[in-house]
């Protein structure tokens, strides 16, 4: 049985255990704190398990022997494959991840900003560097560390850290191939082995699974425990976090689920880079370019939209508002303009996400910097042309 297995019985035997046919959220939290064990995502995600909001079903003993039988089949997959030949010899059978061209390619429309200079230079010195990128969400950590490879044509990997992410994930794990049990590297072990840039995205969503990691940030030769192997990594493999915290927690809430990260962990960093919003020239630049790409060249929209983040990020740090608009969210703006061809719908239909209150004032805000724009317009312009019909009749004087 792997760890994963282990612990996902050990919660269902303490949830039983219980007696209760109901649970909340918080008594579900005592257990995971009882037994030492992370928060059940995997359990409170999934709608069969709810009761109501914060109120979860308590399954039968029976039940649970039954999913616990599913997931241990569900480990066993298949992967694809590939015979490496020669001559007319097979010498190998190995995984695609392996033979995939991991040096990703250029997007035309980025637009380098901040330390991606330094990025340049530490991928390209091809030796090990491992370094911790840390700023707000959709600012474009990731996909400069990307593009940073595909300049220097270096090898890419990139695995996202989930709660649920265990060391089989990140180093690699016996499958079952055709009724025979084959090892298959995981992107740690293969980024080592290939001497690639290896991208931990989210690193701080990961706990006490990073331990497993411990040596490989320090660029030395680490064991694969189920296989009894020492993995030499390869000139050129280095590593770059990226996180939206600096492994100290969310302090003001807006990142659930970040977890704090071990003191020992973070200081096999050997710098960190704290990424801002792109400044406002720059991100003119980007959004004129993802214009250009949708086939809505129009500098005067890009303008407006750049000055109405830059005025809520300002509210922000002034304490005025709880939300700001990220890069990735004008660009999203831009791409539903590309597909709708109306300014305001895509605006808000990008900004539903938000609640209704913050929705609100960031409407009220764009109607500061675009004259031409009024809150009610704004509002009306994703309404059912039924309701707009309604509004306009409850308007008519009789």
């Amino acid at each position: 049985m792997s760890k994963r297995a282990e612990v996902k019985e050990k919660f269902m035997s303490a949830l039983i255990a219980t007696g209760k046919q109901n649970v909340t959220f918080e008594e579900i939290k005592q257990i995971c704190d009882k037994e030492e064990i992370a928060h059940p995502y995997w359990f409170t995600n999934d709608l069969a398990n709810r009761e109501k909001r914060g109120v979860y079903k308590v399954p039968s003993s029976a039940s649970v022997s039954q999913s616990t039988t599913i997931d241990l089949q569900a480990q066993v997959i298949q992967m694809p494959k590939q015979e490496v030949k020669t001559g007319n010899r097979i010498t190998s059978v190995i995984t695609q991840l392996e033979t995939e061209n991991l040096v990703p390619s250029v997007y035309k429309n980025y637009v380098p900003f901040g330390h991606y200079d330094d990025l340049i230079n530490i991928i390209s010195s091809n030796q090990f560097f491992p370094i911790f990128i840390t700023g707000n969400s959709g600012n474009g950590k990731t996909m400069s560390v990307e593009q940073a490879c595909a300049k220097a044509k270096r090898k890419f990997v990139c695995v996202s850290m989930t709660p649920e992410t265990d060391e089989s994930d990140l180093l690699g794990n016996y499958v079952l191939i055709n009724g025979q049990m084959e090892w298959r590297d995981g992107p740690v072990t293969v980024a080592a082995r290939q001497g690639a840039v290896l991208c931990i995205d989210e690193i701080d969503y990961g706990a006490q699974n990073l331990s497993s990691l411990q040596r490989v940030l320090e660029g030395k030769p680490f064991l694969l425990k189920k296989k009894n192997e020492i993995v030499y990594p390869a000139v050129g493999f280095t590593i770059v976090a990226t996180a939206n915290t600096k492994g100290k927690g969310s302090e003001d809430g807006r990142y659930m689920f970040t977890n704090v990260l071990n003191e020992a962990f973070l200081e096999r960093f050997l710098n960190t880079y704290e990424q801002q919003w792109p400044p406002i020239n720059i991100e003119r630049k980007i959004l004129k370019k993802e214009l250009t790409a949708v086939g809505k060249s129009d500098d005067e929209f890009a303008e407006k939209l750049v000055n109405w983040a830059d005025v809520i990020r300002k509210t922000f740090d002034d304490g005025g508002l709880d939300e700001v608009i990220s890069t990735r969210r004008l660009v999203h703006i831009i791409k539903t303009y590309g597909v709708f061809g109306n300014k305001m719908k895509s605006i808000e239909l990008c900004l539903n996400r938000f609640d209704t209150d913050t929705k609100m004032s960031f409407l009220d805000l764009y109607t500061k910097v675009d004259a031409g724009a009024n809150t009610e317009t704004l509002m009306t312009q994703t309404m059912a042309p039924e309701i707009q019909e309604e509004e306009q009749e409850e308007d008519i004087p009789f």
